[in-house]
């Protein structure tokens, strides 16, 4: 029986992968700000240890991990799956939203991954899938705060990956692109309030674009749920997962992109070496 850690386990991604850990037999550590969500939704079966955890509290990740510990004896798969965006412009966006997207999305993943890593030490053996976005491998319009979070993870995910592998504790960083979950509505999307005019041939387009998008998305999160649930035993994975069409055309356009400026550039890029 594996034993999954997972954030943000009450709704999305969290929720559908714990559904499916649970039917499959395995355990969960599910987490959340709620337990009353979690508890609401998937009852108490045997295989469930639900409880609370707010990611930008070091203190109750701590106390999280040790009580999967004392309860199952072992975490084999971490999922950091909490995490919210931040729609606006980067000037729009005010210190204190840009604070706390960084709170979550980057010190969350922080600090349960520090929570959990000494157990997984321990028993040289575990993997960890981060949830990125393709807003962490190209930045967009109106997206920039939350991207710059994303980014961020992936070069934890990428450093972390190198780190443990000797280890053998498997990092992967997880890149949906648009599914058809609530991360477009108010609940899981903030948006700024200041809106600049000078923006919104850019920003104000990706607004609306949003609006219209929501719950039509082109990625099917029960799908992502399966594929990540049978991703745990795949030997040798890799240091990034992109799931999605989307994802996948966004990351080709910008390999060419960037082959196109190697290529403009590369006699000035290579002559600043001694």
């Amino acid at each position: 029986m594996k034993v999954w850690f997972i954030t943000g386990a009450s709704r999305g991604f969290g929720a559908l992968i714990t559904e499916k850990v649970l039917a499959q037999g395995d355990a969960v550590v599910a987490t959340s700000r709620s337990i009353k969500a979690i508890t609401d939704r998937f009852g108490s079966p045997k295989n469930l240890l639900a409880l609370p955890l707010d990611v930008t509290r070091e203190d109750q990740a701590i106390a999280a991990a040790k009580a999967a510990i004392e309860h199952f004896g072992k975490i084999d798969v971490l999922l950091n799956n909490a995490g919210f965006g931040l729609l606006g412009a980067v000037e729009e966006a005010t210190e204190a939203e840009v604070e706390a997207v960084y709170k979550t999305n980057v010190f969350g993943v922080l600090n349960v991954t520090r929570a959990v890593l000494p157990y997984m030490r321990k028993a040289k053996s575990g993997r960890i899938l981060n949830i990125s976005s393709i807003g962490g491998y190209r930045g967009a319009a109106g997206f920039g705060v939350y991207s710059s979070t994303k980014f961020a993870v992936e070069g934890l995910s990428e450093a972390l990956h190198a780190e443990l592998m000797p280890l053998n504790i498997y990092v992967t960083v997880v890149e949906p692109g648009y599914f058809r979950t609530d991360f477009l509505d108010v609940t899981s999307l903030s948006t700024s309030p200041v809106q600049i005019s000078d923006y919104d041939a850019t920003v104000g387009k990706v607004r609306r674009a949003a609006l219209e998008l929501n719950h039509s998305q082109p990625g099917d999160p029960s799908k992502l749920a399966s594929v990540l649930v049978s991703f745990i035993d795949t030997p040798n994975p890799p240091v990034r997962l992109p799931l999605g069409s989307d994802t996948v055309a966004a990351i080709e356009k910008k390999h060419i992109e960037d082959a196109e400026i190697i290529a403009k550039w590369r006699e000035t890029s290579i002559s600043t070496d001694f």
